[in-house]
């Protein structure tokens, strides 16, 4: 960075980039003369539109002004002020350490800053820690103090322990114990004092008090010595209880045993006490959970209303006295099974050891567990097992087959023109008829054969048993036809019929494939060629299609030529802002004017273009056109950033891409400005491949500026630890979740819990696929960040975005 025409640099930027933190220059006025990366990247902004007094307005007034204050001297200070970066919620401000020194060469000041955000929370939570502690030591039945071993002053003291003594717990800070208890009553204590200071031994003696009313009061007294890590006794722990006898003694048992007994009445929890495995006790919760009355239930056994096969269990963990909380299942009035968590504890009561259960209702956190992992392994929309779980199907019943010398049959099954639905009838329409197809493709095959939704509108069927090579083809043949009979008849839908056809690709095992990969990639392409050969017919696999799969369904040659022809356009879908409905930004989303059959969505060509190896320029040329448009954009002062961008698996993981993204960056303009007008998105799938590969290459693209966000966020393939560990800024709920809202429970909940971990984690959380009031109203509600959907703003080219986003927020 020069000062002048010919003038020497004034910072060595790499240097400055180098150093651990955020580094700022400033002269005595308080104007930025450099900062470092750290710094830039924190503010949010091109170091360009923060230089002189334009990053200021990071700072709110007043804390604007106590730095200009320190500013205007020379000495070395230390401030702890809130800044607002860009993109954070103005309620939750970054307290940020200043420490600043005066470089009188330079007639400027060097300003390290760190993040004093973990200081705060240390703070709080050490405050809060000490505050739990006091509460604790205020209400339990004991006097506690501690004195300090030099002097004898007494450095902490609970309520009780300062009451007993006609002072409080402040008061008595600082005060010797001679002045605590007097004269006379520290000279008789002494020497158990000198055992405990000396001889670092606990000591212990009973002591009389009178009342203020002349009457007496025994007190049990324990000292305890605190000794350091260096051998030294430093401090002294007293803990005193009350041993007045005859009516005082009666009173306080009988208060106890009232708490005690208020405690079983008020808990939600079953309690029950036992004595040797005979109930003597229980609250009125346990009665309610099994159906006994209080009568009914003592003097039995605890066992009777054990499930039988839970007793060697339950046995063990009473006789072992173990207090580890275990699972097991009691038996209601009825004979009903009731899943059951066990808290056991063993205490005193009335002189006796007693056995005290607590006895938690699980059954609702076990149908919970059990509707996660339903969730996890199957597809929400139709109720079909997902793709990650047909392929653990498929991987064992390849194995079986290996086992028993049986077959097996792969079906891959695509509908055909599905798309046309969802454009003229809506989402909803066609998720009705996602579901109706699954519904007749589970009712015409046999318990034993296995169905899955694989994405989108493809299906999988997995036919085991089928008979001999020679005879396996006519057997699928005839369920071949059957499913293309049931799933093309007419359904009702927006008052009118409906059809859509399959394409229905067949593949093998043994034969076709060794391994299930390799089926299934077998069985999409005996998919395509079906197709190929009209649609709403079935393919078996042979060899020989494999390269020419595809020649019939889409020419290759003019994919490959459409860049050249300028057939590639960008439709953008604005993001909303929820808490305000300002504009978030807007999504790249590519389309192919094609010169045949029209403008065509990416879900048409782009699997053509992966497998071809054409996404690469055209996931380039996506980028740059993105890139080009949120530069001007903000030439012209349209706050339409960040501009999402989609990247495919193949573009992602292709060598260099991380350089090609720089070099889009270079030719748009500044790379830092362009970078911070960008957001790259990638599918959970991508970063599952490669976790250490995956999170290099993010950390690369974010050091450079660029908003990293996960699409099709909640889909199953992601876990929170990948989440922690990469440099995500946003997750977009997946718009499978949003449409049920806000009636379907299951996609409420995963939608709440997504925008819940979020942030947590300090992630923006998107919902995307918002198409009426009631959605957004639910996602608002819970605390969603953006929303993008047709409710907010359909796609639409770069010129109609533009007179939309001008039509709203004119300048």
């Amino acid at each position: 960075m020069k000062t002048g025409a010919g003038e020497p640099a004034l910072v060595d930027e790499a240097s400055w980039d180098a150093l651990p933190g955020m580094l700022l220059m400033l002269d005595r006025t308080g104007a930025l003369l450099h900062a470092n990366a750290d710094a830039v990247r924190f503010a949010g902004r091109p170091l360009a539109a923060l230089q002189g007094r334009h990053w200021q307005d990071l700072l709110a007034p007043p804390a604007l002004q106590q730095l200009l204050a320190a500013l205007h001297g020379t000495g070395d200070f230390e401030l702890e002020l809130p800044m607002q970066p860009a993109g954070a919620a103005a309620d939750t401000p970054a307290w940020v350490r200043w420490a600043g020194r005066w470089q009188a060469a330079g007639q400027h000041w060097l300003c390290l800053l760190h993040d004093a955000a973990a200081a705060r929370r240390s703070e709080a939570e050490a405050r809060a820690q000490a505050a739990l502690f006091r509460l604790l030591a205020d209400n339990v039945p004991v006097l506690i103090a501690y004195y300090r071993a030099s002097d004898f002053q007494c450095r902490f003291a609970n309520k009780a322990y300062a009451h007993t003594f006609g002072t409080d717990e402040r008061a008595i800070v600082g005060r010797t114990f001679a002045e605590v208890i007097g004269a006379e009553a520290a000279a008789q204590i002494q020497p158990s004092v000198d055992m405990v200071l000396r001889r670092q031994q606990a000591a212990s003696y009973e002591r009389e008090l009178v009342r203020a009313d002349g009457s007496p009061r025994w007190i049990d007294v324990n000292l305890l010595p605190h000794v350091a890590e260096d051998g030294e006794t430093t401090g002294c722990f007293v803990l005193i209880s009350d041993i007045t006898r005859h009516r005082l003694a009666e009173r306080a048992v009988r208060a106890s045993e009232e708490r005690l007994a208020k405690f079983m009445q008020a808990s939600a929890e079953g309690i029950v006490f036992h004595h040797d495995g005979v109930i003597t006790d229980a609250n009125p919760a346990l009665c309610a959970l099994i159906g006994y009355r209080l009568d009914e239930l003592l003097g039995r056994r605890t066992l009777d209303f054990v499930a039988p096969d839970q007793h060697v269990t339950v046995m063990a963990m009473v006789s072992s006295a173990a207090e580890t909380p275990y699972e097991s299942v009691l038996l209601d009035k009825s004979g009903q099974r009731i899943a059951v968590e066990f808290i056991g504890r063993t205490l005193q009561h009335q002189g006796q050891a007693m056995r005290m259960s607590i006895v938690r209702d699980i059954r609702d956190r076990q149908a919970a567990q059990a509707r996660i992992h339903h969730l996890a392994h199957h597809d929400a929309l139709t109720g079909l097992p997902n793709r990650m779980a047909f392929m653990e199907q498929l991987q064992l019943g390849m194995a079986a087959a290996d086992a028993n010398g049986s077959r097996l049959a792969l079906l891959f099954v695509d509908l055909d023109h599905f798309k046309r639905v969802n454009d003229s009838l809506g989402h909803l329409a066609g998720d009705a008829l996602l579901r109706i197809v699954a519904e007749r493709i589970l009712g015409c095959l046999r318990a034993t054969d296995r169905v899955a939704r694989f994405g989108g509108d493809e299906f999988m069927v997995l036919l085991q048993g089928i008979g001999s090579p020679e005879q396996q083809r006519d057997d699928v043949d005839q369920v071949a036809r059957k499913l293309l009979a049931v799933i093309a008849a007419p359904l009702i839908a927006e008052g009118g019929p409906i059809s859509v056809a399959p394409s229905i690709g067949v593949a093998f095992y043994p034969g076709d494939a060794r391994s299930a990969d390799e089926l299934v990639q077998h069985a999409d392409n005996a998919m395509y060629q079906a197709k190929a050969r009209g649609r709403a017919q079935h393919c078996f696999f042979d060899p020989g299609m494999a390269d020419t799969a595809y020649a019939a369904l889409v020419l290759e040659g003019q994919l490959a030529h459409a860049l050249e022809r300028g057939e590639f356009e960008l439709y953008f879908q604005p993001q909303q802002r929820a808490r305000d409905g300002a504009l978030a930004g807007a999504e790249a989303l590519l389309r192919w004017n094609h010169p045949e059959r029209g403008l065509l969505t990416p879900d048409q060509f782009i699997p053509v273009a992966e497998r071809q190896r054409l996404m690469l320029p055209i996931g380039q040329w996506a980028l740059r056109e993105a890139a080009r448009w949120a530069a001007a954009w903000h030439a012209q002062g349209l706050a339409i950033a960040p501009v999402a961008v989609n990247l495919s698996t193949v573009q992602f993981q292709s060598v260099g891409f991380v350089e090609a993204v720089a070099q889009v960056l270079k030719e748009e303009g500044s790379p830092a400005l362009v970078a911070g007008l960008l957001e790259l998105e990638l599918t959970e799938r991508m970063l599952m491949d490669d976790l250490g590969e995956v999170k290099h290459r993010l950390q690369r693209l974010k050091a450079m500026g660029l908003g990293i966000a996960v699409d099709d966020f909640g889909t199953g393939y992601s876990s929170l630890s990948h989440l922690k560990e990469l440099p995500i800024d946003k997750v977009k709920i997946d718009r499978s979740f949003v449409h049920d809202l806000p009636g379907n429970l299951d996609s409420a909940a995963i939608t709440r819990a997504i925008i819940e971990m979020a942030r947590s984690l300090g992630i923006t959380s998107i919902a995307e696929g918002v198409e009426t009031e009631a959605q957004r109203d639910f996602l608002v509600a819970r605390g969603c960040d953006e929303l993008q959907g047709e409710l907010i703003g359909r796609p639409m080219p770069a010129a109609a975005l533009q007179q939309w986003v001008q039509a709203r927020w004119p300048a």
